[in-house]
């Protein structure tokens, strides 16, 4: 199996390009038999893409762009999504399971009830995006991605790792963070701080966390 390691995650990839694997191309991912498998998909502009109570299976999803996206009961499994805009997706109550998403944007996406294991996010946009009630089953990195002033709200990122990631403004609310490796990530504008217990930092940015906890308390600092 091939796999990437970031900090303490190593994710298990889709592995697509096996020898023997045929994937066939598909004109639409909605199929009445609720599943599709062994696909590819793409090269597609769309005014919504609309998906619910389905399953994708061992397949290559590139080059979509949707002006919005409604994900319902939408679970992956051995799927790779690259090259992709989803617009404000909404992707609800889904679970995904050796995905990975690359070089794509959600950029004020709603992400609710998701549960990710052996899922890695690289190289992509979530400005302004909120997390509700996402869960890290297993092995979840998030590499060179941006959330700008995104939103995580009771998630549970436990040994979950974000690398060279831009944390502008980002919030983290209530939730369980335990071992979440945030090391070599600027964490000095993150909102939340006083949540984050438990998580993985590197002694350089204790700086990082004391600039965001003084902005988060609204401290006034004056010369004497």
């Amino acid at each position: 199996m091939s796999t990437r390691t970031f900090g303490h995650a190593t994710i298990t990839l889709p592995e697509l390009d096996d020898t023997g694997l045929y994937l066939s191309r598909v004109d639409t991912l909605d199929s009445p038999r609720g599943t599709v498998q062994e696909f590819t998909y793409g090269e597609a502009d769309l005014r919504s893409l609309d998906l619910s109570d389905a399953r994708l299976v061992t397949g290559r999803i590139t080059g979509v762009h949707a002006k919005q996206a409604e994900f319902e009961a939408l679970n992956l499994h051995r799927v790779e999504i690259s090259g992709s805009d989803l617009g404000t997706a909404r992707w609800t109550e889904s679970k995904l399971t050796r995905v990975h998403i690359r070089d794509s944007k959600m950029m004020g996406a709603a992400l609710d009830g998701l549960a990710l294991d052996d899922v890695l996010f690289e190289n992509c946009k979530f400005d302004y995006a909120t997390f509700e009630k996402v869960r890290a089953t297993g092995p979840v990195a998030f590499t060179g991605c941006a959330f700008s002033e995104a939103t995580f709200t009771d998630c549970d990122l436990t040994n979950a790792v974000f690398a060279d990631c831009t944390l502008r403004l980002t919030e983290f609310g209530v939730g369980r963070y335990r071992d979440l490796d945030l090391r070599g990530n600027d964490l000095s504008t993150v909102r939340g701080v006083a949540n984050l217990s438990k998580i993985l930092i590197n002694p350089a940015q204790r700086a990082d966390l004391a600039e965001a906890l003084v902005a988060d308390l609204d401290i006034t600092l004056e010369d004497d």
